[in-house]
């Protein structure tokens, strides 16, 4: 006996989410209210990522109408069947604005129900959500591409060895693994004594199931030595030519940019892997775009990317080196770039350092795009704080980054490291910590 056809009414943030939801729902009814339309046509004229992502979500359902007609409903080749409808129901038990777009859209996803349909209301909006279960409609975020931020991989474990183990890895260098650990993994050995307890850093190499021991550094990068061993970890990663992609996850004040800075200089000045540091940041302030700040771009950026200069600025007054006198010399020269995201889409970017903050305010999508376009010997560093998002439609759940996290943790050129350890003041912990 076939199950029952569930009927999936998509809001409009969803597609602004993720332009092709539609072919999320297999096998089974995928439906558009003539609103959605209307928004997606509203906000196709945007310049940022909504724009963008409403001109492709536009396309998509383009290409599906070239199948047959909307209104009766074409069959995808998931299986599915997308429809567009024109009504939503005109008596409903709540006094509801009708004039208003979302409210609309709940409307037509309640005439279906009445009509007997197995409805869900898909919505990034929690307030739409509830609004919708207050009609009786099952309302349901657009759970695709959610990660459960509580048992996000850290990138590392800590166990308690015996004394042999760690006299091995002292004398050895190496020792076997039997258990599987993602590749770039590290595992934390404590040995306790009386006296002292005994810590020793490893990292997992999946390709001869060992745990090699890390040495501890004893000198700083660009003057930034590591504060404890969750940065010394992430230092090991972000200086490793063969992992070429890495995020760093952690509160404020963990020094997740400012390692990731440093690291990018030293590869840049001293090693010379790659040909200049390029640092971004979406522009997602609370309330205001870019374009409502006075002046020229680089204007406008200024404001923006203050906390990148600030910690440039910190890292001129350690680093003593002939190729770092200012941070206007470095970029005079073109050592490092600041740059707003929305900027270098479409560059191409070779043999570039690209360390992208915040990166916990980009959506699963507008990540694989940026990561995708990483040019030939590039590396690719995302640092960010799940739990501090500016987007209204995403959460420590569903944002790109801790996506990113659990989609790429198995993959050999893949590294990460959750810091936990605020170093910057007592105040700041506190703050992280209880606000």
């Amino acid at each position: 006996m076939d199950k029952p056809v569930k009927t999936f009414i998509i809001d409009t943030n969803v597609l602004i989410h993720r332009p092709d939801a539609v072919f999320s729902f297999r096998d089974n009814e995928v439906v558009i209210p003539l609103w959605v339309l209307e928004e997606l046509d509203r906000l196709k004229t945007y310049s940022d990522e909504r724009g963008r992502n409403a001109r492709h979500a536009i396309r998509f359902l383009d290409e599906i109408s070239k199948g047959g007609d909307l209104r009766e409903g074409v069959k995808m080749e998931n299986g599915s069947v997308l429809r567009v409808i024109l009504t939503h129901a005109q008596e409903v038990p709540l006094d509801l604005q009708r004039e208003k777009s979302d409210n609309k859209i709940i409307l037509a996803a309640y005439q279906l129900q009445q009509e007997g349909k197995q409805v869900f209301f898909v919505s990034k909006d929690i307030n739409a959500r509830v609004k919708a279960t207050a009609l009786g409609i099952k309302a349901v975020d657009y759970e695709k591409q959610k990660v459960n931020i509580d048992k996000l991989y850290s990138g590392f474990t800590e166990l308690d060895v015996s004394y042999e183990t760690i006299r091995t890895l002292t004398e050895t260098g190496r020792i076997s693994w039997n258990e599987q650990l993602p590749p770039n993994a590290f595992v934390i050995f404590r040995e306790s004594r009386e006296e002292y307890t005994e810590r020793l850093i490893c990292r997992f190499d999946a390709v001869t199931s060992q745990l090699v021991l890390m040495e501890r550094r004893v000198e700083p990068v660009c003057g930034i030595m590591p504060l404890n061993e969750e940065q010394d970890m992430a230092l090991e990663l972000l200086l490793d030519d063969s992992v070429s992609l890495v995020t760093l996850v952690g509160k404020a004040g963990t020094g997740k940019t400012l390692l990731a800075i440093a690291a990018g200089l030293r590869k840049v000045i001293e090693d010379k892997t790659f040909a200049r540091v390029l640092v971004t940041r979406p522009v997602i302030p609370m309330g205001k775009d870019i374009g409502f700040l006075p002046g020229a771009k680089d204007e406008k950026l200024s404001h923006w990317m203050q906390p990148l200069f600030d910690n440039l600025e910190f890292i001129s007054q350690v680093y003593k080196s002939p190729h770092f006198k200012s941070i206007d010399q470095l970029m005079n020269n073109k050592m490092i770039e600041l740059e707003a995201l929305s900027f270098i889409r479409g560059r191409s970017l070779p043999k570039q350092y690209i360390i992208i903050d915040e990166a916990q305010n980009l959506s699963p999508h507008e990540i694989k795009t940026i990561v995708s376009r990483a040019g030939e010997g590039s590396k690719v560093v995302l640092t960010g704080d799940p739990y501090q998002i500016d987007s209204p439609y995403l959460d420590a759940n569903s944002n790109g980054l801790t996506y990113l996290v659990e989609t790429f943790k198995g993959q050999q050129l893949f590294g990460h490291i959750t810091l936990s350890k605020s170093e910057r003041s007592p105040l700041a912990e506190m703050a992280a910590e209880m606000m």
